[in-house]
C-alpha cells in the first residue's frame, strides 16, 4: 500500500493488504520512532494481528534530532536497497 497522504489514513487499505499477504513491512523515511509508520505499524498490530504470520516489522530512518544530507551520511541514517532487501528477508523467513 503506497499512503500518499496520511490523513485521512485510509485504514481499510493498509488492513484489507495485511489480511491479503499475512506479513507487513512498514517502510518509511521519517524518524523509527514516534512518526506515521510506528502509528500504522501499531494500527497493523492491533486491528489485523490474527491474520499476521509474523510480527509487523518497519525500517525507518534513525531517531536523530535532523537528518543528514551528505550522501554517505544518508545511506547510514535511511532506508536503502540493501536496508530493504535485508528487512524484506528478514521477514519472509519468519
Amino acid at each position: 500500500v503506497d499512503l500518499r497522504t496520511v490523513y485521512p489514513l485510509d485504514k481499510e487499505a493498509i488492513l484489507t493488504s495485511a489480511r491479503k499477504t499475512g506479513k507487513c513491512l512498514v517502510l518509511y523515511e521519517d524518524n523509527f520512532s514516534v512518526s506515521i509508520g510506528s502509528e500504522v505499524a501499531a494500527i497493523i498490530a492491533d486491528e489485523a494481528w490474527r491474520w499476521l504470520d509474523a510480527p509487523v516489522k518497519r525500517l525507518g530512518g534513525l531517531d536523530v534530532p535532523s537528518m543528514p544530507y551528505a550522501p554517505a551520511m544518508e545511506d547510514a541514517f535511511m532506508p536503502n536497497p540493501e536496508k530493504i532487501a535485508r528487512a524484506l528477508r528478514d521477514l519472509a523467513a519468519f
